[in-house]
């Protein structure tokens, strides 16, 4: 063998190689778009996506409170094995981020590849067809009409058509004339509809779970805050952070509208916790009002009322008594308020504890009015602020520092509106909870659209009657009617017997459309 020809056998070698090599490639490609854009491959992929979702629900999720109480009544297995698979926080697992994100690439090829042929049915509609083929449909009939011409003849049968909804079109081919009638064309569009809701929900959720975030704001009239406190959580291991809001958040009051005015300030005896905040930013100041059952929404963030915590008084009235005697006087104070008596002399409100014990810190937790008292700030006209206790009357005829003057009076709580030291709000963050009501609407609304709605479509073909093959009956016109929808074939069939007797003019019984 010449070197010429081992040159070239060797190059016949590699060529043939590359083919090959560039073929599997394609083929390979080819066969994942086909995969990607099944249908089949796609419910799959559902299937799997409601399963994981259904786990998040059936397994207590580690952002859920009383998490750690679950984890540890869990055995060591299940523990490992779920810890493992991310049972524990699914909805931000690697492998729930990947089924959305294939389902949604399945519904994009799947629409892209279908949708030429959905638009088909828009753009370019079978305006002709013939006899044997209009015969073969789900509905037909051939009917003979006397008419002075045919364009009356043709007349009929859309004056029929547009008396059942249906938009006509007329053309003539080979002697004869067609009739085409269709209404809802655009249901051929709606499955497109329902896949854009979809993909708008999936965008949504990943938007909340990707950028979302949840925290308490702890809040006392007064306080400002321009963070929440969050936990992270890492199975049985947890972690405070502290996240920044765009915003600053002032508590201006808290309250509650109490059962019944003497019993506690818990759930039990509570119709709704008040929380007057005042917001401000680059674009300005913002006042709101967080109930217990009414959140409040400001840039993407939602206020609940969470939990309170402490007893207190919104205000008290207090009964000062002249030391060196005269007439008593009853002054009411705001919390972080005060009051001016006329001789100049200023009573703050400094503060309140629910129950009250000499020399020893109160639970700030603490919501028994066990032993309620005012504790004041006094300043007389001229003299330093001294600190002066309200007691309520039964109890200050027992408590020797109630009775001992300040600033040239006594003092008495004589009634108090119970409210907590602090609310604790929880704060979410949901960047994705717009786009998913936008999606769940628009769902919604294109499901009716798609099942309550059909495209329905119906021929006619037109011509002169022959007797034979080739006489023609004047006067005399023969109709073939054909028709198809796809969905709803009972409404349909109703429809369309309603078409052929309005046609014919032979009155006809048929039941209601469903």
């Amino acid at each position: 063998m010449s070197a010429a020809e081992e040159t070239k056998g060797k190059v016949g070698v590699k060529a043939s190689w590359q083919t090959s090599f560039a073929t599997s490639i394609s083929n390979g490609i080819t066969w994942l778009l086909n995969l990607l854009s099944s249908v089949r491959f796609g419910v799959v992929l559902l299937v799997l996506l409601v399963i994981a979702a259904m786990i998040g629900m059936l397994i207590m999720q580690q952002s859920v409170d009383g998490f750690d109480k679950y984890y540890a009544e869990l055995t060591p297995s299940q523990q490992l094995l779920w810890g493992k698979l991310g049972w524990f926080d699914i909805y931000h697992v690697w492998y729930f981020d990947a089924l959305l994100l294939v389902l949604s690439l399945n519904i994009v090829l799947a629409s892209i590849d279908r949708f030429p042929k959905a638009w088909t049915f828009i753009a370019r509609p079978k305006l002709d067809a013939s006899g044997n083929w209009l015969k073969g449909q789900e509905q037909s009939a051939t009917l003979t009409l006397e008419g002075a011409d045919r364009q009356s003849v043709v007349n009929r049968i859309r004056e029929a058509c547009k008396s059942l909804g249906f938009k006509t079109k007329i053309t003539e081919k080979g002697g004869r004339v067609f009739v085409f009638a269709q209404k809802n064309v655009w249901n051929r569009l709606g499955a497109y509809a329902v896949h854009v809701a979809l993909l708008t929900i999936f965008t949504g959720g990943f938007l909340t779970a990707q950028f979302g975030a949840t925290g308490q704001m702890f809040l006392t009239p007064g306080s400002t805050a321009n963070t929440m406190t969050g936990t992270d959580f890492d199975l049985d291991q947890t972690k405070t952070v502290t996240m920044q809001l765009p915003f600053e958040v002032l508590c201006t009051d808290v309250s509650q509208t109490l059962i019944r005015k003497e019993g506690p300030i818990d759930a039990s005896n509570t119709i709704d916790w008040m929380t007057r905040i005042r917001i401000k930013d680059e674009t300005g100041v913002h006042d709101g009002l967080v109930h217990m059952n009414a959140p409040l929404d400001y840039r993407g963030y939602r206020f609940f009322q969470a939990s309170i915590a402490g007893g207190s008084a919104r205000q008290i009235t207090v009964r000062l008594t002249p030391e060196k005697g005269g007439d008593p006087l009853d002054v009411t104070i705001p919390r972080n308020g005060a009051a001016t008596l006329p001789d100049g002399t200023v009573v703050e409100f400094a503060d309140f504890q629910s129950n009250f014990s000499l020399g020893q810190e109160q639970d700030a937790g603490s919501t028994d009015y066990g032993n309620p008292a005012a504790i004041l700030s006094v300043k007389p006209p001229q003299g330093a602020a001294v600190q002066a206790f309200a007691f309520p009357p039964a109890v200050a005829e027992n408590a020797p520092i109630a009775k001992r003057a300040v600033a040239g009076y006594t003092y008495r709580l004589i009634d108090f509106e119970k409210a907590a030291a602090m609310h604790i709000l929880s704060v979410q963050h949901d960047p994705g909870s717009t786009v998913v009501y936008i999606g769940f609407t628009l769902l919604a609304l294109t499901l009716v659209s798609v099942f309550f709605f059909s495209h329905q479509r119906i021929w006619a073909i037109v011509e002169e009657s022959k007797s034979g093959e080739y006489d023609v009956i004047r006067g005399s016109y023969d109709v073939v009617l054909g028709g198809n929808t796809n969905r709803n074939r009972l409404g349909f069939e109703s429809r369309f017997k309603r078409l052929t007797s309005a046609i014919s003019g032979e009155p006809q019984e048929v039941e209601e459309e469903s």
